[in-house]
C-alpha cells in the first residue's frame, strides 16, 4: 500500500545512537514527516507530543526517491505481464522485479507506520487516506472490467479485491495491528510463521485476498523495527558495492529457472497446494522467498539516491501513480493491443511497453494529478466523524 505535493528539501536524518519514532503515519503516498526524538528525563507526554521545530519536518528526500523508483518498477512490471512469455529474458527480469518491489513498498510502508496507534486522529486518517480510496477503486476497477471488457457478469465485490486494490486492503489490515507488532517481543518470528502458515493453508480462500495480508506481513513488520540508522548502514558505499554481483547473480540464476518457475510464488496470492505443489513447499518457498526478496530489497534502496533529484517531489504522488496506472495497463488489455500488436513481445516492443509504462506512471505521480484526485484519495470527510474532546 504511500500527499500533499510540494517540494521537498533534504533533512538529516537523526543521529544512529538514538531511536526516533516518526511524527505521523505514512503510507505509499502519505507526506514524510521527520521523526520526533524520544522526551527528554523528566518531560512529559504533552511535551514529547509539542510541534517539533520547523526543520525537523522537512521530507527526507530519499524516501520519496524510494517511493518513485518503486511505483516506476511496479507499472513497469505489470506492464511486461502480457507480452513476456515469448521472452525468456523478460522473463527473468521480470522475477527479480516481482521478488523486490512490493515488499521495498510495504518495508517502507511499515518504517512510516512505527507511530501509529488507535487515537482518532489516526484512526481518521487510515479511512480516509487507505479505506475510502479501496472503496472507491475497487468499485472503479470492477465497473470498468464490467463495461471495458464486455463482462456483464464481474461483480462489485468489496471483500473480493480486484487487480491492485489489494494494497490498499492489506495496508488497512496491517496498519490497524501495528499496536498489537509492537508490543510483541520477538514479532518478526512471528509474522513468519504466520506467512509459513498462511502458505500451506488453501482454506483461507479469496476474502480480502488474506493470503497475499498474510504472507506479506512480515515485510511490514520488518518496517516497524527499523530504524534510521538501519537505512545509514544499508546506504553506504560497500552495500552497493556489493548489490552489484547479487543483483548479476541473481539474474543468471532467474534466467535459468525462468521457463520452469511457478509466477504464483512472487504473487503470493495462493498457497501451496492451490499452486499444485506439496504442503511442505509452502513454507520453504515463503522463507527462501523472504531471505531473496530481502537481499534484493537492500540492493535496491542501496543505490536510491540520497539527495533531491527531478524526480523527488513525484515520490508524494506515488497514490495516484500506483491507482490509476492499472487502468493503462487493463484498458490496452481488454483493448487487445496487445494480441493485435505481436511485435511488443519483440525486444524493441519491450523496450516501448517499458519506456510508455515508466513515462505513464511518472505523469501520474506529478502534483496536478494529486490535486485533481485528492477528492478520492485524501477526501475531506470531517462532516463523518465526531469531534474528539480531546483535540486528537
Amino acid at each position: 500500500m504511500f500527499q500533499a505535493p510540494s517540494v521537498f528539501h533534504r533533512a538529516p536524518l537523526p543521529p544512529a545512537t538514538r531511536e526516533s519514532e516518526p511524527r505521523h503515519e505514512q503510507t505509499l503516498t502519505a507526506t514524510a514527516p521527520r521523526p520526533a526524538p524520544r522526551p527528554a528525563p523528566g518531560s512529559s507526554a504533552q511535551d514529547a507530543a509539542a510541534p517539533a521545530p520547523a526543520a525537523a519536518r522537512k521530507r527526507d528526500p530519499y524516501f520519496d526517491n524510494v517511493k518513485y523508483l518503486a511505483i516506476v518498477l511496479v507499472a513497469v512490471a505489470h506492464a511486461w505481464e502480457p507480452v513476456m512469455d515469448g521472452s525468456r529474458a523478460t522473463r527473468a527480469l521480470y522475477m527479480i522485479v516481482y521478488t523486490f518491489h512490493m515488499p521495498a513498498f510495504i518495508l517502507i510502508s511499515g518504517y512510516f507506520s512505527r507511530s501509529f496507534d488507535m487515537t482518532p486522529s489516526r484512526v481518521r486518517r487510515l479511512i480516509t487516506s487507505v479505506a475510502v480510496p479501496y472503496v472507491l477503486f475497487e468499485t472503479a476497477y470492477s465497473l470498468f472490467k464490467r463495461y471495458a471488457d464486455d463482462s456483464p457478469d464481474m461483480a462489485i465485490s468489496l471483500i473480493d479485491p480486484f487487480f491492485l486494490t489489494w494494497f490498499l486492503i492489506a495496508l488497512f489490515v496491517w496498519r490497524v495491528t501495528t499496536p498489537i507488532w509492537r508490543t510483541l517481543r520477538h514479532p518478526l518470528p512471528v509474522a513468519l510463521a504466520i506467512a509459513v502458515l498462511a502458505s500451506v493453508s488453501p482454506e483461507i480462500g479469496d476474502d480480502l485476498d488474506l493470503q497475499r495480508v498474510l504472507q506479506f506481513l512480515p515485510f511490514f513488520v520488518l518496517g516497524l523495527l527499523m530504524k534510521p540508522e538501519h537505512f545509514q548502514l544499508v546506504r553506504r558505499r560497500e552495500v552497493r558495492l556489493l548489490s552489484l554481483p547479487l543483483f548479476a547473480g541473481a539474474l543468471l540464476f532467474a534466467y535459468g529457472i525462468a521457463p520452469r518457475v511457478e509466477l504464483g510464488w512472487f504473487y503470493r496470492a495462493n498457497s501451496a497446494q492451490e499452486m499444485d505443489a506439496p504442503w511442505w513447499s509452502g513454507a520453504v518457498m515463503t522463507l527462501a522467498m523472504f531471505g531473496c526478496a530481502l537481499a534484493l530489497t537492500v540492493g535496491f534502496l542501496a543505490w536510491v539516491p540520497g539527495r533531491a533529484r527531478w524526480f523527488t517531489a513525484l515520490g508524494a504522488g506515488t497514490i495516484c501513480g500506483y491507482l490509476l496506472h492499472g487502468f493503462l495497463i487493463k484498458g490496452a488489455e481488454y483493448a487487445g493491443l496487445f494480441d493485435r500488436y505481436t511485435w511488443l513481445s519483440d525486444p524493441v516492443g519491450l523496450v516501448v511497453v517499458s519506456l510508455t509504462a515508466a513515462a505513464a506512471v511518472t505523469l501520474m505521480c506529478t502534483p496536478w494529478v494529486g490535486r485533481a484526485l485528492k477528492w478520492a484519495t485524501e477526501p475531506d470527510l470531517k462532516w463523518a466523524f465526531r469531534k474528539d474532546p480531546a483535540g486528537r
